[in-house]
């Protein structure tokens, strides 16, 4: 339930703050980057504090699986966890969509609605997308074990990981909005998908994938990075997942290659 919570929490201001700053005839419309960094990390910092003495607050897969990976986090909580996260990422969308209710039918840019549920690239390259999403959740999870290990005054420590997210999302969010959370892209999809919000379009599930795919490796990297550089613990599945990144990015460059050449075949039949 802290999960759940939490995480539900996150999205109704992470998603509150995007829809706050795209859909039409808000008080807050066209609020910008900045203000939706804040938003999430602040938002992040809400959701820390009120759940985190109960559950821990990981409010996402990567960090769940990458806590598991070295230790930090016993096996058999990972499933209930991340189930958690779902269902409370996908209560929190549908509470954004009800509380901007009037306002989707004034907005006609499907991928703006979009937006306020899920990531999308700012420039479709799968390859670039995915390491993207693996760096910025690498990133996250070595940046969370390094606040660990520090001390702060009591009770400021969640407001440090907000702060932490707000720079990851100015420095590194403005490829593919930074979901480097597997729940926070793929519960609010769901519900984008599911409900009868006015004049939507796709919910975009031919990238779904890499908000998924990019953050749970990432943060893997992350955890057993940390572990071995500053912990002088070499984990051998650092190697596996290694192995499954370089994989899945050599295919995602295949996948690129066969767009770029479908494209341009496309092209060259159009001009002729």
């Amino acid at each position: 339930m802290g999960e759940l919570i939490g995480t539900m929490i996150l999205i109704i201001f992470g998603g509150g703050v995007v829809a706050g700053s795209v859909l039409k005839r808000t008080s807050s419309e066209q609020g910008g980057w900045i203000v939706i960094t804040f938003g999430w990390g602040l938002g992040l910092a809400a959701a820390i504090y009120a759940v985190g003495n109960i559950s821990g607050a990981h409010l996402n897969p990567a960090v769940t699986v990458g806590f598991a990976l070295i230790g930090q986090f016993s096996w058999e909580n990972v499933l209930p966890y991340i189930v958690a996260q779902l269902i409370g990422a996908f209560i929190g969308a549908v509470l954004v969509w009800l509380h901007y209710y009037p306002h989707w039918k004034q907005t006609h840019d499907k991928d703006a609605k979009l937006a306020v549920f899920s990531t999308s690239p700012s420039i479709n390259h799968k390859p670039a997308n995915f390491f993207s999403e693996v760096f910025g959740t690498f990133m996250l999870v070595m940046g969370l074990l390094a606040i660990g290990a520090n001390e702060f005054t009591e009770g400021l420590n969640p407001l440090i990981v907000g702060l932490f997210i707000v720079v990851i999302g100015m420095s590194l969010g403005g490829t593919t909005g930074y979901a480097i959370n597997p729940a926070r892209d793929l519960g609010p999809r769901l519900a984008h998908f599911l409900l009868p919000i006015a004049g939507k379009g796709s919910s975009g599930w031919s990238y779904a994938w890499i908000p998924v795919a990019g953050p749970l490796i990432g943060g893997a990297l992350g955890a057993l990075s940390y572990a071995a550089l500053f912990e002088g613990m070499v984990y051998s599945t650092i190697w596996v997942v290694l192995i499954l990144f370089l994989v899945t990015l050599y295919i995602c460059m295949k996948q690129e290659s066969k767009r770029i050449e479908v494209h341009q075949q496309t092209e060259s039949t159009i001009a002729q």
